[in-house]
């Protein structure tokens, strides 16, 4: 079968990789791709947003399955368009992937359907909003309602740092229109992990559960950022965490879209607090987490083109997932500067040492050609990924690995899985 992955960033990456193993497939496009991604799938220079071309090129290039990666195309409605012109398709239609596209819309379905979450008020009047803060209780969370590349969410300390945001969000529009909306949620504190999950519409199954590291420098200080590093699965996820979720949170949010005649189909992230009341939502996505695809994917035993045929055939009550015992670490090689300004274009070596190993990933995020040379293209360059029989090792593998690659601007955070 011929398989065509809309992206071109580490999640990208990781999904060409495990459809890579399918026996099934034959060839598989990657539009746009990026350099590590041309390795396995042929790249296609088309934009993400540019649905008719892709549509076009999935249609003459005889594409029996397309996977969606980013959330921009997904909330766009791609899936929509794809199934209009017969391709089949996996990810979430435009009315389910609201999930992610709107705050608003998911913190009022949590709130109706009584799925945990921090309490929380939606305002579209930054003067409304500026009311609201004079008392309210510090420290508390901004959020932009819709996307901002995982950087829309503001921690603020004090009414001044929280009045500055309410104007960077809604008056000045840091992140656009996304912020013509704005969630203000009330500050959670706890261990943060996330939980992807595969989804039919009716029947969820969750895939080993992973930790993100959101902020740019060590002992989590900096800004946010989409991910400095990743591992999986994480030991504070226990079995009766998992128990309360799959009861409270997991198959609830699946029936709630369902009840609102959004019936999900793809991937949905659980980013969750596990505070002392309990594990609560911070945010769902809909789509694979990057870095969690990382990590999560490479330790996932099924082949992936059956769990995603299940889902678009309503099947996936038939599928037992399976996940290696072993923990994997990804570590983000960055551009110094990330996340806000940074240099790009300079060469990256290294790659050569991590051929012929089955237990080392090199994912490319912000990566391209110049020439025969690949270089750096966006913030987060590369995504170094180890497995091993433990955490402390798939760490220790990790950043050995990390000692392989160099460029010029070169930075990363040093205590990713450290615990």
């Amino acid at each position: 079968m011929n398989v065509m992955i809309v992206g071109g960033g580490g999640r990208e990456h990781a999904i060409a990789t495990a459809v890579a193993k399918s026996k099934q497939v034959d060839k598989i496009y990657c539009a746009p791709g990026n350099a590590g991604i041309a390795k396995i799938a042929e790249c296609v220079p088309i934009g993400v947003m540019e649905f008719d071309k892709l549509a076009d090129f999935a249609k003459s290039n005889d594409i029996d399955l397309a996977i969606i990666g980013p959330d921009d195309p997904l909330v766009g409605g791609i899936v929509d368009c794809f199934e209009e012109r017969g391709i089949r398709t996996f990810g979430p239609r435009k009315n389910a992937a609201i999930l992610e596209g709107s705050k608003a819309f998911s913190k009022d379905l949590m709130k109706k359907y009584g799925i945990p979450t921090a309490a929380y008020e939606n305002f579209d009047n930054p003067e409304e909003a500026l009311k609201y803060l004079e008392s309210a209780k510090m420290p508390i969370v901004l959020k932009a309602d819709g996307l901002a590349l995982g950087k829309g969410v503001l921690i603020c300390n004090t009414l001044e740092e929280a009045k500055e945001g309410i104007n960077t969000i809604m008056v000045d529009k840091k992140f656009g229109n996304s912020g013509n909306t704005v969630v203000i949620e009330e500050f959670m504190t706890g261990r943060e992990v996330s939980v992807l999950a595969f989804v039919d519409g009716k029947t969820i199954k969750t895939m080993s559960s992973s930790q993100d590291h959101k902020r740019a420098r060590d002992n989590d200080e900096g800004l946010n950022t989409g991910g400095m590093g990743n591992f999986s699965p994480t030991p504070f996820y226990t079995k009766e965490v998992d128990d309360f979720c799959q009861k409270n949170i997991f198959v609830p949010t699946v029936n709630a879209m369902a009840a609102e005649g959004r019936p999900f189909c793809g991937v949905i992230f659980f980013g969750l607090m596990l505070t002392e009341d309990g594990p609560k939502v911070l945010e769902y996505n809909a789509r694979f987490g990057d870095p969690e695809a990382q990590v999560v994917l490479c330790r996932m035993k099924n082949d992936i083109i059956d769990v995603m045929n299940a889902c678009i055939d309503g099947k996936l009550s038939d599928i037992d997932l399976e996940f290696s015992d072993e923990s994997a670490v990804c570590v983000i090689l960055a551009s110094d500067g990330y996340p806000e300004h940074y240099e790009k274009g300079f060469p990256i070596t290294g790659f050569e040492a991590f051929e012929g190993k089955d237990d080392y990933f090199c994912f490319h995020a912000g990566t391209k050609f110049d020439g025969d040379s690949i270089v750096t293209n966006g913030g987060r360059v590369l995504g170094i990924t180890a497995l091993g029989p433990d955490l402390e090792t798939a760490r220790a593998k990790a950043y050995e690995a990390t000692g392989w690659i160099d460029f010029a601007n070169k930075y990363m955070r040093n205590d990713i899985a450290k615990i």
